[in-house]
């Protein structure tokens, strides 16, 4: 085959998996999947349309295509295109449904999407002009998908985490009365995370977007967690919160930062005399290399989608972007004020975890 060929091959390859994820999209935000595993029993396409409220026409096209991609399993494919039932697997109901479960894919892979189609033409003119594109263009798929693509990682590992790597942290945080600013909260999967592992301790979850917000709030009190966990829109700079927090964390948020320094700052002065400053960002190779492997691909499909463009919306904006290698990190610790960077081995294939020093 010629260069040509192969590469046309790739390009067909990726048109079947953008089509597919798509189709899954659609099983996602109709809530098709939902209905499918929670009828625990094969389903007809007119079954499926009165349990997910959408067309039946629509969904027996929606299964037939499901079946042919091997998402779903089909009974009778001999039988009229009516009387056909279809069933959805439990191992992939596992990953198609929005969850803290670890399989769960729909924030990570689906979601962002939605987003992403959202914005296209304002991406097109941003890339003509070098503006930005603000978050509300990419959407609630995108805020869901992002906040929910880490939902899995801070209920199951970020206490552990913070147990192995940071002894003294979590000793520090066992007793009664500390407190936790999470910067950039998001809708709380965090802040709810932290405030599980340390009962004794109050989190004061902060962030500018008060959609987002209001998504925190819900999943708060869903998870009984309401009163020990404070959701403000509000600047982490500001003057009145400095020197209150004994430990102050900024998670996968820094890299989308249009002045990162700045935010580095706000959370160097939100600290209490000894407590700590972590900060949790894309895991990136340590220099450029080309071509890169699927992690660093991963990233920088998201930064020139939405994080480069998202962060060049506000004014004077560093226009960072997702790949914020560790002497970037570094480098922006030491400008606001810090004495260097420690980064603590958590093994995970998609983050790095940074311990700010004095």
């Amino acid at each position: 085959m010629t260069e040509s060929h192969v590469f046309a091959m790739r390009m067909w390859k990726n048109l079947l998996a953008t089509q597919e994820l798509l189709s899954v999209y659609l099983g996602v935000k109709l809530g098709l999947y939902d209905a499918m595993a929670d009828a625990g029993t094969p389903m007809t396409p007119a079954d499926l349309a009165r349990a997910a409220g959408i067309d039946p026409r629509y969904a027996r096209e929606w299964l037939e295509q499901q079946a042919v991609t091997a998402v779903v399993e089909v009974a009778g494919a001999h039988r009229d295109g009516e009387q056909r039932t279809y069933r959805l697997p439990d191992g992939h109901a596992r990953v198609l449904r929005t969850s803290d479960d670890p399989m769960s894919m729909a924030a990570l892979a689906v979601l962002p999407l939605g987003g992403i189609a959202a914005a296209l033409p304002a991406l097109l003119a941003a890339y003509r002009t070098g503006a930005g594109v603000p978050d509300d263009v990419f959407g609630d798929d995108w805020r869901d998908g992002h906040s929910g693509a880490n939902r899995s990682l801070f209920a199951h590992d970020l206490a552990g985490w913070i147990r192995e790597k940071l002894p003294d942290v979590h000793a520090a945080l066992g007793e009664p009365g500390r407190r936790i600013a999470d910067v950039a909260c998001g809708t709380g999967w965090s802040s709810i995370a932290l405030a599980r592992a340390y009962p004794r301790a109050h989190v004061h979850g902060l962030d500018l977007d008060a959609a987002a917000l209001v998504a925190a709030e819900k999943n708060a009190v869903d998870a009984g967690l309401r009163d020990r966990i404070g959701l403000e829109v509000r600047d982490a700079a500001d003057p009145a919160l400095a020197g209150e927090y004994d430990l102050v964390c900024l998670f996968d948020a820094l890299h989308e930062m249009a002045r990162p320094v700045e935010v580095l700052r706000a959370c160097r002065q939100l600290r209490a005399p000894g407590g700590t400053v972590l900060l949790m960002d894309a895991k990136v190779a340590p220099t450029f290399t080309a071509p890169g492997d699927d992690v660093e691909r991963f990233q920088y499909g998201t930064s020139v989608l939405h994080c480069l463009p998202a962060a060049r919306a506000a004014a004077d904006s560093t226009g960072t972007g997702t790949v914020l290698r560790p002497n970037m990190v570094r480098d922006l610790a030491l400008r606001a004020g810090f004495g260097g960077v420690a980064v603590v081995n958590v093994g995970d294939r998609f983050h790095r975890m940074y311990r700010l020093l004095d």
